[in-house]
């Protein structure tokens, strides 16, 4: 019995009338990201950085070489607005894990790209980034690993289209 098990039958016990199905599962989703974050946050803190940086840094170097993106094209892959994304680059820039260059294409825009140094930092730290998330999922198997991805991305979809 975990501690939504504890709130739902509170709500059981004070209201019989509501079905608490989705309160259960979305309460487990948002106590296990809180769970999983504070050791992730950790890994990333080792490295100087934090979830911000990292993905930024991430999404660069996903996109292969040159690992080269426009802001445009960050800000679509990492979700956040535009001022958000020039603090974030402002501040890879100024650690010297990322530059600008004037876009060739487009003179009014700029191309963001790992430096040597990033490049050289994200791959240390996506390799420690993994075995955290690895050993956030040791107390399951190989089996429900699978199961419980399939069923997130399944619930995923659902809200995203909603």
């Amino acid at each position: 019995m975990d501690h939504v098990d504890f709130i739902l039958g509170q709500w059981r016990q004070e209201r019989p009338d509501l079905d608490v199905r989705a309160m259960g599962v979305i309460g487990r989703v948002g106590r296990l990201y809180l769970a999983y974050l504070k050791p992730m946050e950790q890994t990333f803190a080792r490295y100087g950085l934090n979830a911000a940086k990292f993905d930024v840094l991430a999404t660069l170097r996903r996109a292969g070489a040159p690992h080269c993106l426009s802001a445009g094209a960050l800000m679509k892959a990492t979700m956040v607005a535009s001022g958000t994304m020039t603090n974030r680059i402002d501040r890879l820039e100024a650690d010297g894990l990322v530059k600008r260059s004037t876009n060739p294409e487009d003179s009014r825009s700029f191309l963001i790209s790992l430096t040597d140094r990033g490049l050289a930092l994200i791959d240390e730290v996506v390799e420690a980034h993994v075995a955290t998330q690895t050993s956030l999922l040791a107390g399951l198997t190989e089996a429900e690993i699978a199961q419980f991805s399939s069923l997130l991305s399944k619930a995923l979809t659902v809200a995203e289209e909603s």
